[in-house]
Parts: structure tokens; sequence; C-alpha cells
């Protein structure tokens, strides 16, 4: 089997625990990219927060892409073109606000610019989340909200054991219409239907003209499954959730044990 391209998730796989990315797995990512495989971070966080990572990498080079927001957008990294769009508008924001509200849970949604939030209370994890994407959060009460804004994803924000209660009371109408996805115990993911990282690898492969059997995945969370899953060689983080190793074919080491590298070269040296 020929590997032609590597999917790569960020947080809990290419960063270790402090969100650095160690000499190992950038080695190991320059080693496969000298062969001619093409690296594509395919990450749940928004644009700006994958910037830094795409510099170090030196993954802004002609023909490098990257997947953001949970496969809603696939940009082209050098010119910043857009390939794939698919978002959420402000009646999805409003209808998943009026949800959360009955089980006293935290909401916010993401476009290019900022993270937006309609809690006077904002949570502690919409802070985290713009610390680490480096965005700026804003208030909006839903009648401030502009009726034609956008949205990249919209999430459920709150602490693991009140995300744990409404995740069973979600309304069937609600995984009818949209791609729910728990990215990580305090992030409940919602995505326009036809969004998802499969859905966007699938579209970038075939813009590529990649089969799916010569496509490495790497992941560590559910919002992963999808991918690992879809790809011919799907790779589990010796870090990654039950499901996730459980779909995979093969479970690498762990983020803080340069798990991406290891997977890297046990297949591009077979």
């Amino acid at each position: 089997m020929s590997i032609k391209l590597i999917a790569i998730d960020i947080d809990g796989t290419l960063v270790d625990p402090e969100f650095k990315i160690t000499p190992e797995v950038k080695a190991a990512i320059t080693e496969a990219r000298e062969q001619g495989v093409k690296i594509v971070l395919c990450t749940g966080r928004p644009f700006p927060g994958v910037k830094r990572y795409i510099k170090e990498l030196e993954l802004d080079q002609d023909e490098d892409y990257v997947i953001t927001y949970n496969g809603s957008l696939v940009l082209s990294t050098a010119t910043n073109e857009v390939l794939v769009s698919h978002t959420l508008d402000y009646s999805d924001f409003v209808r998943i606000n009026e949800l959360a509200d009955k089980f006293n849970v935290h909401t916010h949604g993401i476009d290019n610019e900022a993270i937006y939030t309609a809690n006077k209370d904002i949570s502690i994890f919409t802070t985290r989340e713009s610390f680490i994407t480096t965005m700026p959060i804003r208030y909006r009460s839903l009648a401030e909200l502009p009726e034609d804004k956008l949205f990249t994803k919209i999430m459920f924000i709150d602490q693991p054991e009140l995300l744990d209660i409404l995740i069973p009371a979600i309304p069937a109408q609600f995984h009818e219409d949209y791609v729910i996805v728990r990215s990580e115990p305090h992030f409940l993911e919602v995505l326009n239907k036809d969004a998802g990282k499969a859905s966007a690898l699938v579209e970038l492969a075939a813009l590529l003209n990649i089969d799916a059997e010569n496509i490495m995945a790497i992941g560590d969370n559910e919002n992963d499954l999808s991918m690992i899953e879809y790809a011919g060689v799907g790779v589990a983080m010796g870090n990654a959730v039950d499901k996730v190793k459980e779909a995979a074919d093969f479970i690498t080491k762990s983020n803080a044990e340069s798990g991406v590298a290891h997977a890297i070269r046990t297949y591009l040296n077979k």
C-alpha cells in the first residue's frame, strides 16, 4: 500500500500535552514530504488557531491544504483559497441555544474572525478556546446578533457531566439536520450536515485524485472517528478514546511520546 496523503489531527495528536510539536514529529513529517507524501492538518480548530503549526511545519507551499472546523472548511494554505465550505446560520444558532438553555449548558459559535456567545456568564471553556486559537470573544445577545451571520461551527461547551446529561436528550431531528461530534470531554460540536472530517477528506481527495486506500488518518478523539474509518490506514493515538482505538487499523504511541512520528515511520518504511 502506497501512502500519498496523511491527514493529522492537531490536539491530542500532532501536538504534545503542552501544545508543542516535538522535534521527532517535525522530522518525520519532513521526511514524509521529501518522499512526496502530502501532509494535511485536519482539525476541529478554526483556521487562525492552526496558522502557527502550518508555519512551523512549512505547510504553506503551493498545493498545501488544511482542513479546519472539523471539516467545515478546506483551504489552500498558500493562497487562502476556499475549496470547501459548509456553514450554519443564525436560525441554527438560535435553535441550538434554545436547546442548551433547557439543560443549563453554555454555547458558542465560531466564524473566521471571532467566537460568539449569547451567554452573559461566559464559559471558562470559551475563554480557553479563545486563548488556544488566538481568536477574540464577542458577547452578543440573540437580539444583537446579525441575522445574516454565518458560523463555521456551533458548540455546546460545558463540564463533561453536563454534556453527558445533554447528549442522550438531543432530539432525533437534530441528528438528522446536523453532524454532531464530541471533540473533547467538554466540547460537543454541531456542524452542517455535509461537514465532518471524513467528508472533507473525501472532497479534497477527489480534487487531488487520491484514493482512500492511499490515505492515512491519525487522531485521538470521537471527531476523528469518521476519517479514521474512511482512510486506507486509520491510526489511533496511544492516548485515543476507546471508540477510536477500536476503529483503527493501528495504534501508535501517545502524543507525549511522538506517536505521529512512530506511525509515519512505521508505514512509510514498509
